[in-house]
């Protein structure tokens, strides 16, 4: 997938860019059956609290609903379409099976329409078929990975991205996640072949603050440009930086402290992120 370049008409168009959409099939909507109603929360809990600072406004959207059970185990499906998903960065693909169900999936990369994928522990080693992990060889590169056996994949899901089998030893698998962490996962979990598509998403620059806007994204203003009052690295006369170590407004280390307190999953990292 090309990256699209405009030219510098003004300074926000000097520097946007976006997808081709080339890998998209034309004149495709999306299934409606296979879509629901998405409201704004806006960053705010139920009673209107702001949770998450800087959320709010954006286009409004159509939330898809992703197979990421892949549970119809031995149907044979053909990719009808390849469309874009407003809520995450990966391509998404739907998938006609052969008795007449559709189903949405994260679009693995170098699928195209008219393929036929399948979800059984018999699948050939191609992208966008999924099996147990106990099925896959060692080396083999996987995405859509289930953490609990049956729940859905919850890890490696954004585009691009990828993971490795790296080796199995009993009941559990070793995979080497995107962020260099080595996990063990357990070998009737299920994951599909392949890198997740869209690869070059990451590199696509937005130009302009307006377009982070269109994603529902506000504003952020740094501690140290906010008065005492309301953040403990501000205040000072004309430009300070900050005179601590950088925080939160509540006071919580924002660099180097580890916040981590999932003790209970400790015992499945072989290697811990950042690690070489």
């Amino acid at each position: 997938m090309p990256i699209k370049h405009f030219k510098p008409t003004s300074p926000g168009r000097r520097s946007f860019e976006t997808a081709d959409f080339s890998d998209l099939t034309k004149g495709q909507k999306p299934e409606r059956r296979l879509t629901e109603a998405q409201r704004s929360t806006a960053g705010r809990n139920n009673q209107g609290r702001i949770t998450v600072r800087f959320r709010g406004g954006g286009h409004k959207q159509r939330y898809r609903l992703i197979d990421f059970k892949r549970n119809k185990i031995g149907v044979p499906a053909k990719i009808d379409s390849i469309q874009y998903d407003p809520n995450r960065s990966a391509r998404i693909a739907l998938l006609h099976y052969v008795d007449g169900v559709k189903t949405y999936i994260l679009c693995p990369d170098g699928v195209k329409p008219g393929d036929t994928l399948i979800s059984s522990r018999h699948a050939d080693i191609q992208p966008g078929n999924a099996m147990p992990l106990r099925h896959i060889p060692t080396g083999t590169l996987i995405h859509a990975i289930e953490l609990k056996i049956g729940k859905g994949a919850q890890l490696v899901r954004s585009a691009g991205t990828s993971a490795q089998l790296m080796a199995k030893d009993g009941a559990y698998g070793q995979v080497r996640l995107p962020s260099g962490e080595v996990r063990m996962v357990h070998l009737s979990c299920r994951a599909t072949i392949g890198q997740v598509s869209n690869a070059q998403h990451a590199r696509i620059s937005h130009g302009k603050a307006g377009r982070t806007r269109w994603l529902g994204r506000r504003p952020h203003n740094r501690g140290v440009t906010m008065n005492p009052v309301d953040h403990p690295m501000g205040g000072g006369e004309g430009r300070t930086s900050g005179g601590r170590h950088p925080c939160s407004p509540w006071g919580q280390l924002s660099k180097g402290l580890k916040t981590r307190r999932n003790k209970a999953s400790n015992k499945f990292i072989v290697r811990k992120r950042g690690k070489k």
